[in-house]
C-alpha cells in the first residue's frame, strides 16, 4: 500500500501518504532526524553528515542536508510548509556514533549531537526519544501512518 522512501546520506525528505516509510542505512557518527505531527500526518527524515557548514559554504549552500545545522532548521521549516505544527511534532533522533575514530580525534558524532541539542534549546523543542552514541551503525525507520520510529542494530528491531 505505501512506498518505502530510502533517505540518503546528507539526504532530506518528507511523507504525508498513509502506508509510506521513510527509512535511511548506516546511521554510524551522522545524525539520523525523524518528526512527525500526528495530526498533520506529515513525516520528515534527514541524514546529516556534519555538524557545521562552516566548513564547506560552497557545499552548505548546495546541499544544506549535509550539515546539522543547515539541515536541522530546513527540515523543521518544510514540515511547516506541509502543514505540520511545531507543538504538536515529536522529535526522535538516532546515530551520532563513534566509529572509524578510534583515538577519538574528529569526535564527529559527538559534535553532531552537540550542534542538534543547541539548535532545538534555542527554538524551545524537545527530544522525545534518542538512541545516540556508542559504536554503531543503525537503520532508521518512519511510519509516515502512525508516526512510529524503529531502529535496525546488529539485525535486531527496536521501537524509538
Amino acid at each position: 500500500m505505501g512506498n518505502n522512501i530510502i533517505v540518503g546520506i546528507s539526504e532530506m525528505k518528507f511523507s504525508n501518504k498513509k502506508g509510506d516509510k521513510l527509512v535511511t542505512y548506516s546511521l554510524g557518527s551522522c545524525l539520523g532526524v525523524a518528526i512527525y505531527d500526528p495530526v498533520a500526518r506529515v513525516g520528515g527524515l534527514i541524514h546529516c553528515m556534519l555538524p557545521l557548514s562552516k566548513v564547506s559554504p560552497d557545499k552548505a549552500k548546495n546541499n544544506p542536508s549535509m550539515f546539522v545545522d543547515t539541515g536541522t532548521p530546513l527540515l523543521f521549516q518544510e514540515a511547516y510548509r506541509l502543514g505540520a505544527r511545531k507543538d504538536r511534532l515529536i522529535v526522535k533522533i538516532a546515530g551520532c556514533s563513534q566509529l572509524l575514530d578510534n583515538k577519538g580525534i574528529f569526535k564527529i558524532g559527538k559534535r553532531n549531537y552537540t550542534v542538534f541539542r543547541k539548535l532545538l534549546w534555542k527554538n524551545n523543542i524537545i527530544i522525545n526519544s534518542e538512541h545516540v552514541g556508542e559504536s554503531l551503525s543503525r537503520t532508521m525507520f518512519l511510519e509516515v501512518t502512525t508516526g512510529r520510529v524503529s531502529l535496525k542494530i546488529k539485525g535486531q528491531e527496536v521501537e524509538l
